[in-house]
């Protein structure tokens, strides 16, 4: 039984008041409502449940929780400019991808009328899958204006240790010319 003034009203029925008492010890339970309306704080299980929360239009369960968690991040600012070419870039963003975008007009010569090209670079820690690249256009389609088509080039980026053979490379190349002249 709670010790809490009951805030039913005096005609109230006996079900009534045992619903309010057995109900009364919820209200003790701690709800920590700072840390799951935050992406960085909130536990990952509960995750979709706050993007469902902030109408994020996509959600799949195989992206990497980085890329989640930034989708969150950026799901007011993308359904506060939907319909123009910064949504397309901040949703884009939001999937750890870059991308570069040039519309019609400014095309040399310019292009058909609302249309726009994409180059899109998948970033080095997202999954470079079918399904995940076809997760990032289902985006542009979903936030581009209506009345605009667009072309898609899809590239990765890659690090590789080219660096340091172009910085070996020419040193053995020193080493051979100085050992073969008289």
């Amino acid at each position: 039984m709670s010790n809490s003034p009951s805030l039913l009203p005096s005609n109230s029925t006996p079900l009534e008041r045992t619903l309010e008492q057995a109900t009364a010890r919820l209200g003790e339970l701690p709800v920590p409502l700072r840390e799951l309306w935050n992406p960085d704080t909130c536990p990952e299980e509960l995750l979709p449940w706050l993007a469902w929360s902030l109408s994020l239009d996509s959600w799949q369960p195989y992206w990497p929780l980085a890329v989640k968690r930034a989708r969150i991040k950026a799901a007011v600012d993308i359904q506060r400019h939907k319909g123009t070419a910064q949504s397309v870039r901040d949703a884009v963003a939001s999937f750890g991808s870059a991308l570069a975008l040039r519309e019609w007009w400014q095309t040399t010569p310019r292009g058909t009328p609302h249309t726009f090209e994409v180059v899109l670079t998948l970033g080095s820690g997202v999954p470079n899958t079918q399904e995940y690249q076809l997760d990032i256009i289902k985006e542009i389609e979903a936030t581009k204006p209506v009345r605009s088509h667009f072309t898609l080039t899809v590239g990765q980026t890659a690090l590789t240790g080219l660096g340091l053979q172009g910085a070996a490379r020419p040193v053995s190349y020193l080493r051979l010319q100085l050992n073969e002249a008289p």
